[in-house]
């Protein structure tokens, strides 16, 4: 046989034992599932939340989640929540929303207290309880839940439910941005930036704006971009500035495409096709060694 149809031959043959595998154990979930195992009720109700091998249809995964949810099952009382809370497979409704993530909250599950933070943050399904957020954001962030660390955050930096605080903010931006989450980096850069909560320092700023920018966050690019115009924390370098910030204007920001051509007044036709070669090969390398 020659060896690109013996190949397909047993890509073909792997797919279909890959089928049968998996459709025993769809099988012997559905079967655990309709015996009141909760965990399977769960697997169930998000193999149908997802579409992993079956059509997704979210009545279906709300029907298998409420199941595992009245039997206490944390994972789907929060996935039942988030359905009620988005609208999916059950008629939108923020009170029952809040119920669900209340009891998933209360078995400690660490993304239930963050929604739940949430949803008293912007009064949805509950008063507006600025204190009550404050609490819940803190249960999710004590638990090392990266996005409540940056609510809890923000909350200290403006001052609602809690004292304002910017030493604390930055200890929670910082926590969040340990984890590698791209706003809290870009947070605390601008703490750096401006002094906020940290001594001011040019160097650090940078390089958590760095570290934002390469996950693709805009805002980061945009701010790095600014640092190397102005040569602040780093040296002074218009073809890394344009760079930054020609690929923050790709996404979007306004502000960047504006300063963009202020850059561009500051340099060389050859700098500009330089700096647009780069722009192009950093995004071609996923934000990697654009500078």
């Amino acid at each position: 046989m020659p060896q690109p149809v013996k190949a397909l031959v047993c890509l073909i043959a792997a797919m279909m034992v890959s089928n049968i595998s998996y459709a025993q154990s769809f099988q012997s979930t559905f079967t655990a599932a309709e015996q009141g195992q909760a965990e399977a009720q769960y697997n169930l109700g998000f193999i149908y939340d997802t579409g992993r091998g079956v059509p997704e249809n979210d009545v279906e995964a709300v029907k298998w989640y409420r199941k595992a949810a009245e039997q206490g099952y944390a994972s789907a009382q929060y996935n039942l929540g988030l359905m009620y809370a988005t609208g999916e497979g059950v008629p939108e409704n923020d009170v029952e929303a809040v119920k669900w993530y209340r009891k998933a909250a209360e078995q400690g599950y660490a993304q239930a207290p963050r929604e739940l933070g949430l949803m008293y943050d912007t009064g949805e399904g509950v008063p507006e309880n600025d204190v009550e957020a404050v609490s819940w954001y803190r249960k999710a962030a004590e638990q090392g839940y990266a996005l409540a660390q940056i609510n809890l955050g923000l909350m200290y930096a403006i001052g609602e439910g809690v004292p304002e605080n910017d030493v604390e903010a930055a200890k929670w931006y910082r926590k969040a941005a340990e984890q590698g989450n791209a706003s809290a980096q870009d947070g605390l850069g601008l703490m750096y930036e401006f002094g906020t909560g940290v001594p001011e320092n040019d160097v650090e700023a940078v390089k958590w704006y760095r570290k934002a920018a390469e996950q693709g966050h805009a805002e980061a690019q945009y701010n790095l971009g600014i640092m190397y115009a102005n040569g602040e924390g780093v040296p002074e370098n218009v073809i890394n500035a344009y760079v930054w910030l020609s690929i923050s204007a790709a996404q979007g920001d306004e502000d960047a495409k504006a300063l963009t051509n202020t850059v561009a007044d500051r340099m060389t036709r050859e700098q500009i096709g330089e700096a647009q070669s780069l722009a192009q090969t950093c995004l071609a390398n996923d934000y990697k060694g654009c500078d």
